[in-house]
């Protein structure tokens, strides 16, 4: 039995979740940013993961080969973000609205606590691994 693959896949998950925290924290950093680098109010990022065929069998048997994921595409939320009355911000408009980022706290720690769930839980997989395979070679002892 090879264990090699379930530590590349869970590898490859805890990579993918590394990069979505990563995007969760830049949305909670930026909730209340009306202006980004490019003049315009901040946009929710989303991250969407993909599957694919990982043909990085240690053997090149075709049988081995088996699906992975990866970060698929980190796209803007196209959601408007809420109008609210603030005349003396910078960034009102002519009617003292400000158009605030689509970001809403509670939304991104449920990513956030969803994410670190499945880091945790590809951890467990690799630790798991690793014990069964030290219990491999006790055997062959």
């Amino acid at each position: 039995m090879n264990l090699i693959p379930a530590v590349n896949v869970s590898a490859d998950a805890l990579n993918a979740e590394k990069i979505r925290m990563s995007i969760v924290a830049q949305n909670i950093a930026n909730a209340q940013t009306t202006r980004d680098s490019s003049g315009e109010v901040y946009q929710r990022k989303i991250v969407s993961f993909e599957s694919i065929l990982d043909n990085k069998s240690a053997s090149g048997s075709v049988a081995e080969l088996g699906r992975t994921v990866r970060i698929g595409s980190i796209s803007n939320d196209v959601t408007p973000g809420k109008k609210i009355y603030h005349p003396q911000h910078p960034d009102a408009d002519e009617d003292g609205m400000v158009e605030m980022p689509n970001v809403e706290i509670s939304r991104e720690m449920v990513d956030l606590i969803a994410s670190s769930r499945a880091y945790e839980a590809n951890l467990s997989v690799i630790r798991t691994a690793r014990q069964m395979a030290q219990q491999a070679i006790a055997i062959g002892r």
